[in-house]
C-alpha cells in the first residue's frame, strides 16, 4: 500500500483554514518561512488523517490464511501515531495485540495496517483499542482478541498538567480473553512492560 494520503475534496478549504489560523497568531504570511506553511501543514493533516479515507477490505486484502493453531499469537511494539480529538495534539505509543486462532490467521503486516487505519483519525485511546480489537475478531472470526496500547499524549505534556513522563495504557479484551483468566494472564504476562514515557 502507498504511503501517500488520501486528499479528501475540500483540500484548498483546507489549506485556506490554515492560512487563517496562522494569522491568527499575528503572524505574517508573506515571509519566506510560511509561503508555502499552509499548503505543506494541509498535505500533512491529509496524511494524518486519511484513516477516515481508507477501506478495511483493501486493508486486509484477503490476507486470512488456513491454520490449524489454536495458541496465543501476539504481535507486539506495533507503532502508531494518532490525534486526540480534544485538542488535535498528538498521542504516539505501541500496541500489543494478541489472539487466539479458529481456524484462521491474519497475516502479520495486517495488524499493524489496522492499527495505522483506526490511529489515522481524531480518536482517543480508549476507543482506538476497541476498534482495533474488534476488527480483528470480525475479520478472522477469532476466539478471542486482547489489545493493549501505551501511549504518551502531547495534551498532558505540552499542555495543561505539563507531565513530561506520563503514559496511558488502555486494553480491549473480546471472546475467550473476557473470561478465561488463564488465557488472559498469559497475554498480560506476555506483553512488555511499560516504560516510564515513550
Amino acid at each position: 500500500m502507498s504511503n501517500t494520503p488520501t486528499i479528501a475534496s475540500d483540500y484548498q478549504q483546507s489549506i485556506e483554514s490554515y492560512r487563517q489560523l496562522i494569522e491568527s497568531t499575528g503572524e505574517d504570511l508573506e515571509r519566506p518561512g510560511l509561503l508555502d506553511t499552509p499548503e505543506r501543514a494541509a498535505k500533512a493533516f491529509g496524511y494524518l488523517t486519511q484513516g477516515y479515507h481508507q477501506n478495511l477490505s483493501d486493508v486486509v486484502n484477503d490476507a486470512v490464511f488456513p491454520s490449524s493453531n489454536r495458541e496465543l499469537v501476539l504481535v507486539q511494539n506495533i507503532e502508531f501515531y494518532s490525534l486526540c480529538e480534544h485538542h488535535m495534539l498528538p498521542f504516539h505509543g505501541v500496541a500489543h495485540i494478541g489472539y487466539l486462532p479458529n481456524g484462521q490467521v491474519l497475516g502479520l503486516s495486517k495488524f499493524a495496517r489496522i492499527v495505522d487505519m483506526y490511529a489515522r483519525r481524531l480518536q482517543i485511546q480508549e476507543n482506538l483499542s476497541e476498534q482495533i480489537a474488534q476488527t480483528i475478531m470480525d475479520i478472522t472470526g477469532c476466539r478471542g482478541v486482547a489489545v493493549v496500547m501505551d501511549a504518551a499524549h502531547m495534551c498532558m505534556m505540552m499542555r495543561g498538567v505539563n507531565k513530561q513522563h506520563s503514559t496511558t495504557r488502555s486494553t480491549a479484551m473480546l471472546g475467550e480473553f473476557v473470561h478465561d483468566v488463564q488465557a488472559r494472564n498469559e497475554f498480560l504476562g506476555a506483553v512488555p512492560k511499560r516504560q516510564p514515557s515513550l
